[in-house]
């Protein structure tokens, strides 16, 4: 018997895949739609597909028809798109809205919006709780953007239930920008070494992919207004991240840690890389939806690794993946500013 019918907004981006892969096998009818309308090839024959630009006027109202007894929006930012869902709440029975770790500011108002600033990066407790202070709510920055979608959708109350998903680090197959990128290709290029700024020991929580499906899956089955951290059952360093992808390639590298800050050619500089940790409590999740995680970091790297060197076959890596060079630059993979501070480094020890 179906627990009903669920719609999925952005249902062929990394969280949307895998989403629609946990509701049908819960036991929901899913309705799939994207700006493309495709689908994964890991998709029940009965996920209906569907092409949706969400932007357009009207036309997610159009295309939801009668209504929904679940919407879960991957792809959901600020005012406008809180407005379009509690708009559309009398034909949706509840929703769950992926939003992002990033909101939280610490005891400082430091938060991922400050830490290009001097002395800008937060220090936040660990681990992080709901309950902590966030950033203004807003339309300029991405942390301001979630927490403006946040407070909308959480004043809509009863008349639309929303749990919203605040996400870590997302990772695992079909991401657009995969940090573990910084790790695989530096070993697929034969690189022997490896600078890492804060000796290493920054951690930046990660979560999986299938570990927001599973969030999404227990937040569908029980409705309400809530928010909710996302997160794996562990938040290795940065170095720890290394060391597992070195495993599964079969590859050994030295690890030379600099004890501070990357260097102003950003060597030392990883997509994980903060001075301070950022660690999600997951306690709320486990109370209020009963979640247990689907698998852990380590466990999941070798999916994520050998998707990723798939995608790097036969290409350049700014073409592989546009999305990295837009978030952190060419400089990635800048090897002859790393080796000229190898050498230096080594003139001095």
């Amino acid at each position: 018997m179906s627990k009903g019918h669920a719609w999925v907004l952005g249902a062929t981006g990394q969280l949307g895949r895998a989403a629609v892969r946990a509701l049908v096998e819960d036991g929901w009818e899913v309705t799939a739609a994207s700006r493309g309308g495709g689908r994964d090839e890991r998709w029940d024959g009965a996920v209906r597909a569907v092409a949706l630009d969400r932007d357009e006027e009207g036309a997610l109202a159009t295309a939801l028809g009668p209504g929904c007894d679940v919407l879960v929006d991957m792809v959901a930012y600020g005012r406008q798109h809180a407005g379009q869902l509690t708009g559309l709440a009398d034909r949706i029975g509840s929703a769950v809205v992926i939003s992002s770790g990033a909101v939280y500011e610490d005891e400082r108002g430091r938060s991922f919006d400050t830490q290009g600033e001097s002395d800008g990066s937060p220090r936040y407790p660990v681990p992080i709780p709901e309950s902590l202070p966030t950033v203004a709510p807003g339309e300029t920055t991405y942390s301001s953007r979630k927490i403006r979608l946040e407070r909308d959708l959480l004043a809509a109350g009863e008349a639309l239930p929303t749990t919203l998903l605040r996400a870590g680090a997302v990772h695992g197959p079909y991401c657009r920008s995969p940090r573990e990128l910084y790790f695989v290709k530096r070993a697929l290029d034969g690189r022997t070494r490896r600078v890492l700024a804060y000796g290493g020991a920054s951690r930046f929580h990660p979560v999986h992919s299938a570990n927001v499906a599973e969030l999404i899956r227990l937040a569908a089955a029980r409705p309400g207004s809530r928010v909710l951290n996302a997160a794996d059952p562990q938040a290795p360093t940065v170095a720890e991240i290394g060391e597992a992808v070195d495993a599964v390639l079969g590859r050994t590298t030295e690890t030379v840690l600099m004890p501070g800050a990357p260097s102003p050619e950003h060597v030392g500089t990883t997509p994980w890389s903060a001075p301070h940790p950022i660690v999600y409590d997951m306690t709320a999740a486990e109370r209020e939806l009963g979640y247990r995680p689907v698998t852990g970091y380590v466990e999941s790297l070798p999916e994520t690794v050998e998707w990723i060197a798939g995608q790097l076959a036969g290409r350049d890596w700014q073409d592989a993946y546009p999305a990295m060079v837009r978030a952190y630059g060419t400089w990635l993979f800048d090897y002859a500013a790393e080796d000229a501070w190898l050498e230096e480094h080594a003139r001095k020890a």
